[in-house]
């Protein structure tokens, strides 16, 4: 009601907002009142209906509570006559169950003949099952059940005491079954119609229905099941532990069993089982499971040797897929061998993989060890170095090495490229040790000899002896490079060849370095400006020495030489730094330049004679000297001086201080001039090829007053 009031108070505000509508204000109250009274009429007219309806409805409960009613007492009445019945029923029991063991009785007077028979029947059955009659067998074990079938309906499901035995006769006729199909290749070649009666027993029996309570026998599955027991039990019947080394035969002799075995499946075994039975699939997945239980338990035992890790890994990977054994055309496609397992899986790959690798770098490493051994004890015998043919010094140590390495790299490659790479990395990783192991060797050779614990007779000829061997290696390394490993991967084997190459040329430098130092000590001297005997006795002892080189072959020999070459140069620039001497004048510089020229083309000839190819230390170094020594005017030592710093990058402040010293006749104005056009002039240009020889040669640092204020000495 309020909510009416209120929308008809909000509905005449509307209405009524404007004066003028007031005037209708009479219209709007009579259509409204019959409005209402249409309403009142309409409310009046739906409310009668309902309670007719109500009524009507009220009527129909009345009508049928006086049904129920009626139902009611009719199951009362019935339910008293039931009562009666039941107690009636109860009179009759015993007469069904005489009625019963009537019938029972009639049953059993019929067959009493035939259960009589029963016991003979069993034990009849039981000689044929041991004579290995199986079908026989089977038809009298029929015979039974079907009796026992017939007694079991009209006893009402009761077992006779029979009966008993015919369970366990069914049990040994099936474990027969079983024996037969397990031993079915040999009963294939020797008795092939016993096996083909325990097939057919197992077939008819699968489609055999009975109505009796019985488990199912379910001979067919057991007839496969004894098929691949058997089988297994043939090949791989006893744990698989072979001794070190005799993997190889155990697998060669499977080489030649499966095969065999898969031929006689194809021509014996498949003629006497059913199509379905797909015999020579059932035999090849049976032996390749087998096959594959056995690996795993094997792999899962003690680590093999590296022998028989290889052996597994190229017979599984090669030989088992191969044309001889499952990739063989004589096996037909019912063999499906497209469907099986890979032999070995990743991990027992990558297991037998890491086994072989590492058991074949300690057998590597104690090789190798033993020929560094064997190299080392000869380097103080008596005796010079064993030569070749050609006079050059000659050992077999490289070429043990090297073959060494290499046939374990070329043998894994008959494998997996995968295991080439691995024994191709841990043969360069070996190759790296031994070869800082040779350095090491030549380091406490070379220490021992120096400090006269062990004096070697023929020093120098055997580390000449070692170069060779570093030469034979560096130039027969690449046989250690598989094809599709990269090139690259002889880079740290490279850079150690390079490493022991220079380590073993200063110690035979070392060894001449001693030997010339004493002659250098007169150099230069008033003697030397007049005389050339004191570089005749550096050319006659260096040339005594390096007669030996003749004994190495290139390119180490020339390197050796050149080294040489470079050892006597930086003596002789030692000596011209010493301040030793001074020219006195014009005459003794002039001297001293001639010395210097006449030096340079006896060091020159020296090298040359003892078969260096080519000379590029003595003579640009000592003409340089010369010109600038042989220079008549100070005034142009700038330039001269300018020349020789684009000559020789490293040569300093201080040795050209000592190089202006031997000249004698230079004042400090001119030498601070000199010197700053040292630094004034154009940078050198930069020489991939040019190595250090100033730096080297100690300088006597000059007085402060002949220094620039900006020069490393001030």
């Amino acid at each position: 009601e309020q909510l009416a009031r209120g929308a008809a108070l909000k509905w005449a505000s509307g209405i009524f907002y404007r004066p003028e509508q007031l005037a209708r204000l009479g219209q709007y109250r009579s259509r409204e009142v019959q409005r209402t009274c249409s309403l009142e009429a309409r409310i009046k007219s739906v409310v009668q209906s309902y309670l007719e309806g109500v009524k009507t409805g009220v009527w129909q409960l009345a009508q049928a509570f006086e049904a129920v009613q009626g139902a009611r007492e009719a199951l009362g009445q019935a339910r008293a006559l039931l009562q009666g019945m039941a107690m009636a029923t109860q009179t009759l029991k015993p007469l069904r169950e005489q009625v019963a063991q009537h019938k029972q009785l009639q049953v059993l007077s019929q067959l009493l003949p035939r259960l009589w028979a029963v016991p003979a029947a069993v034990a009849h059955t039981r000689t044929l099952i041991d004579a290995q009659q199986l079908l026989e067998a089977y038809v009298c074990l029929r015979e039974l059940e079907q009796l026992q079938e017939e007694t079991w309906a009209p006893l009402g499901g009761l077992e006779l005491p029979v009966f008993e035995g015919l369970g366990p006769l069914a049990e040994a006729l099936g474990q027969a079954v079983e024996a037969a199909a397990g031993a079915a290749g040999q009963l294939a070649r020797e008795d092939p119609a016993l096996l083909v009666a325990a097939v057919r027993v197992a077939e008819v029996d699968a489609e055999y229905t009975t109505s009796l309570e019985l488990a199912p026998r379910d001979w067919r599955q057991r007839c496969l099941q004894a098929l691949q027991e058997g089988l297994e039990r043939t090949h791989f019947g006893t744990p698989l532990l072979p001794e070190p080394g005799a993997l190889a035969g155990w697998l060669e002799a499977l080489r030649v069993a499966l095969p065999a075995e898969l031929a006689i499946a194809e021509a014996l075994v498949a003629p006497c089982c059913p199509p379905h039975y797909k015999v020579v699939q059932l035999w090849a997945h049976t032996l390749h499971s087998g096959l594959r239980r056995c690996l795993q338990q094997l792999l899962e035992g003690p680590a093999l040797a590296a022998a028989d890790a290889f052996a597994l890994l190229h017979w599984a990977l090669h030989v088992y897929l191969g044309p001889e054994m499952m990739g063989s055309l004589e096996l037909g496609p019912e063999a499906d061998v497209s469907q099986l397992e890979p032999l070995l899986t990743l991990e027992n790959i990558e297991q037998l993989e890491a086994t072989f690798v590492t058991q074949i770098q300690a057998n590597v490493a104690q090789w190798l060890q033993r020929a560094l051994d064997g190299e080392v004890a000869e380097w103080n015998r008596e005796q010079e170095p064993d030569t070749d043919s050609s006079g050059f010094y000659h050992s077999p140590m490289p070429a043990i090495v090297l073959q060494i390495l290499e046939e374990n790299i070329r043998v894994t490659s008959l494998v997996s490229e995968s295991l080439q790479q691995r024994v191709h990395s841990m043969a360069l990783s070996e190759l790296g040790a031994f070869l800082r192991s040779f350095s090491d060797a030549l380091i406490r050779f070379s220490r021992d000899h120096a400090r006269g614990e062990a004096m070697a007779p023929h020093y120098v000829p055997y580390l000449l002896a070692t170069l060779n061997h570093q030469s034979a290696l560096s130039s027969s390394v690449s046989v250690l490079q598989p094809d599709g490993v990269a090139s690259g991967a002889l880079a740290p084997v490279e850079t150690a060849l390079d490493e022991l190459q220079r380590r073993i040329c200063r110690l035979v430098l070392e060894v001449l370095l001693a030997e010339l130092q004493p002659l250098f000590a007169a150099l230069p001297s008033r003697r030397w400006l007049s005389k050339s005997e004191l570089l005749d006795d550096v050319c006659e002892r260096t040339e005594r020495f390096c007669q030996d080189f003749s004994r190495v072959r290139n390119p180490a020999a020339q390197l050796l030489l050149a080294e040489a070459e470079r050892t006597v140069v930086l003596q002789y620039l030692r000596a011209l730094m010493q301040g030793r001497l001074v020219c006195r004048g014009a005459d003794e510089r002039t001297q001293a330049a001639e010395r210097l020229q006449h030096d340079a083309a006896q060091l020159r000839e020296l090298f040359l004679g003892l078969g260096l190819e080519e000379s590029v230390r003595c003579a640009p170094v000592l003409l340089a000297l010369r010109d600038l020594l042989n220079l008549r005017d100070p005034m142009l030592l700038g330039l001269e001086v300018a020349g020789l710093r684009q000559k020789f990058p490293d040569v300093s402040e201080d040795h050209i201080s000592a190089l202006l010293d031997l000249r004698g006749d230079v004042s400090r104005e001119q030498r601070l001039a000199a010197l700053s056009s040292l630094q004034a002039g154009p940078q050198p240009s930069p020489s991939a090829g040019r190595r250090a020889l100033f730096s080297l040669v100690p300088a006597p640092t000059p007085a402060l007053s002949s220094c620039l204020p900006s020069g490393p000495c001030a």
